[in-house]
């Protein structure tokens, strides 16, 4: 039962940072919008700060696996993976679209 309350509260935490990663590269992408590119690039860095939180969980688990300690897979963890490809995906295109934005606003 330990285990699988472990496995919960890592999962919850990987959604947790990962859904704040996402958000704040959403934001990253409002401010662009807005012209302040240099806000925009600080919550961007801000985004990926906290998304390696969830990384660094996810990497926990993988060399779990890898020592050979098998790492119980349900619809949970799965969630939490989901989570954290939509966030990490998110910051790459917060990426060039605030370049975007700056390219547009210097022309």
């Amino acid at each position: 039962m330990a285990e699988e309350e472990s496995m919960e509260l890592i999962s919850f935490g990987i959604v947790a940072s990962a859904g704040q990663a996402r958000s704040l590269a959403m934001e990253a992408i409002a401010q662009a919008r807005e012209g302040d590119i240099e806000a925009a690039r600080k919550t961007l860095e801000e985004s990926r700060e906290v998304g390696l939180q969830a990384h660094d969980e996810q990497t926990k688990l993988l060399s779990r696996e890898a020592s050979g300690d098998h790492v119980p897979v349900d619809v949970l963890l799965v969630h939490s993976q989901d989570h954290l490809m939509t966030s990490m995906l998110c910051q790459d295109l917060a990426e060039e679209i605030i370049t975007l934005y700056e390219r547009v606003a210097a022309k």
